[in-house]
């Protein structure tokens, strides 16, 4: 057991819609990524997801409607829900998910991160 600084962590990247796991509680995965642009609609089948802002604005698209997210906030994507986040500059979030969430759900692309780098 070890603190862990968030900003030493994002320092060690710079790419974009790479999560990358800083700890793991409970079978959750705590994960920090980087975002920019826009992200694919997808959903989840079976996990929950947290956002957590850390700097940053994050829009958060959902078929119904869209949810501003500044640094400070959070916001849970319940299961089974599409969604989009977007990015229109850089944005830092922190990711609470289970271990056996895929970043695109069902979906598969170039996004698709299916083995991620413990840092």
């Amino acid at each position: 057991m070890e603190k862990i600084n968030i900003d030493n962590k994002l320092k060690l990247f710079q790419d974009h819609w790479n999560p990358r796991i800083i700890g793991e509680l409970n079978g959750q995965q705590v994960k920090l990524a980087k975002l920019k642009g826009e992200f694919v609609w997808h959903s989840h089948e079976k996990e929950d997801e947290l956002f957590y802002v850390i700097k940053g604005i994050l829009k958060m698209e959902f078929r119904d409607r869209v949810e501003i997210l500044q640094p400070g906030e959070m916001i849970i994507v319940a299961r089974g829900v599409e969604h989009k986040p977007v990015a229109e500059e850089e944005v830092h979030v922190m990711l609470f998910e289970p271990a056996s969430t895929i970043n695109t759900g069902e979906i598969e692309n170039e996004k698709t991160r299916k083995k991620l780098e413990i840092i």
